[in-house]
């Protein structure tokens, strides 16, 4: 009896599709209905029985109907997306009553609540093509990992593509800093740090902060917070689902919550300053990485995290270093490519410039570069 919602609906005017189609006479089912479509952001149409407009059936993207209802939609077209609901777990008759309206699926309350919400969301966001998404990782502490996460969002934006930007890692400092933006309204992590099911794409990006053309979830100022793994999940999905660009910041180490970040990353930068000591420390990441996350790559900075050098991507190289090519040999991954030096990168970010914000600058153009390279079909329109 199950089935998959597979009827393509034009959008409304604010990039959200129509809520479901609600036939039901049932007044405590009717209740938890629309309950349920309040949590996935819908706003749904609520009949008695087949709406008398002309295209009322047929257009609604989904269409729950009561098992109360049965009789009055029995001579209703035949449409994938209808979803017989009830609350009788010991009913046998309710399959043949579904066989009878043609729905694609039976669902029994409260126990397909989770189930009906997600596809409630489904409809009312638009399922589409999901972001591409790309982690950024240090290889060694100061690497440039968080500065080079930054500019890849900043370029992307400014190319013209749906961007999100998440740090996933809460001793970073906070990207919103390195983006000037720490004054910036809009929800942080600890908002969402207990989230459980699935958080609605629509409401998350239009809850974040806006930089740059692009959003952020950041942290705030506060104590650190813990971010449950099903937080994690449910968050990185769904910033995925409303397509685009999605760049994440992600920490060294590999807790539960940063596995379920990297099983959602479609391409890992491993960021190595090419110098021993970083190349020895990023075997190890590459190593813990690469258990969960299989496009794992190299990009060599040069300086180091030394006083002097302005750590990472705006340092400047020294003695015995490697060249990238003979890094990306030592770790065993594919080269992305070197990261250009930017000496005056910690002064422009002084005066209010974000990383990758100078468009000619050297970071700008390697990221631009990359996003040249990589297949991004969904531009998501903006943010």
């Amino acid at each position: 009896m199950a089935g998959v919602i597979t009827r393509d609906m034009s959008p409304s005017n604010d990039g959200r599709q129509g809520g479901p189609l609600i036939v039901t006479e049932d007044v405590d089912l009717l209740d938890d209905l629309l309950r349920l479509c309040a949590a996935a952001g819908a706003r749904p149409e609520v009949q008695h029985g087949v709406p008398e407009r002309r295209g009322g059936w047929d257009a609604a993207p989904l269409i729950l109907v009561g098992d109360d209802a049965v009789d009055r939609v029995r001579g209703a077209a035949r449409r994938r997306g209808v979803v017989l609901v009830g609350r009788d777990q010991d009913d046998s008759g309710v399959w043949q009553r579904a066989v009878q309206i043609g729905a694609d699926h039976v669902l029994v309350l409260p126990d397909g609540e989770r189930w009906l919400v997600d596809r409630i969301a489904d409809v009312a966001e638009g399922v589409g093509r999901p972001a591409l998404t790309v982690g950024v990782i240090g290889g060694s502490g100061g690497a440039g990992a968080s500065t080079l996460a930054c500019a890849l969002a900043v370029t992307a934006a400014r190319a013209g593509r749906r961007t999100m930007l998440v740090d996933a890692d809460p001793l970073g400092g906070g990207l919103d800093v390195l983006l000037g933006g720490e004054a910036a309204d809009g929800l942080r992590w600890p908002a969402f740090a207990q989230s459980r099911g699935r958080v609605g794409g629509g409401a998350l990006e239009e809850s974040l902060p806006e930089l740059h053309s692009l959003r952020v979830l950041s942290w705030d100022r506060g104590d650190t917070v813990v971010i449950a793994p099903e937080a994690m999940r449910a968050v990185v999905a769904a910033a995925r689902r409303r397509g685009g660009v999605v760049v994440v910041d992600l920490p060294r180490r590999v807790d539960e919550g940063v596995a379920e970040a990297l099983a959602q990353v479609d391409l890992g930068l491993l960021v190595v300053p090419a110098e021993l000591r970083a190349v020895a420390g990023a075997r190890r990441v590459a190593s813990a990485v690469g258990m969960v996350l299989r496009d794992l790559r190299v990009v060599v900075g040069r300086g180091g995290a030394g006083r002097g050098g302005g750590g990472g991507l705006g340092g400047h190289g020294g003695p015995g270093e490697f060249d990238a090519e003979e890094v990306a040999r030592l770790l065993g991954l594919p080269l992305v490519g070197e990261v250009p030096r930017e000496a005056d990168l910690l002064a422009a970010q002084a005066g209010g410039m974000p990383p990758g914000g100078v468009a000619r600058g050297p970071l700008a153009r390697f990221c631009t570069a990359f996003w040249d390279r990589v297949p991004v079909d969904a531009t998501g329109g903006g943010s």
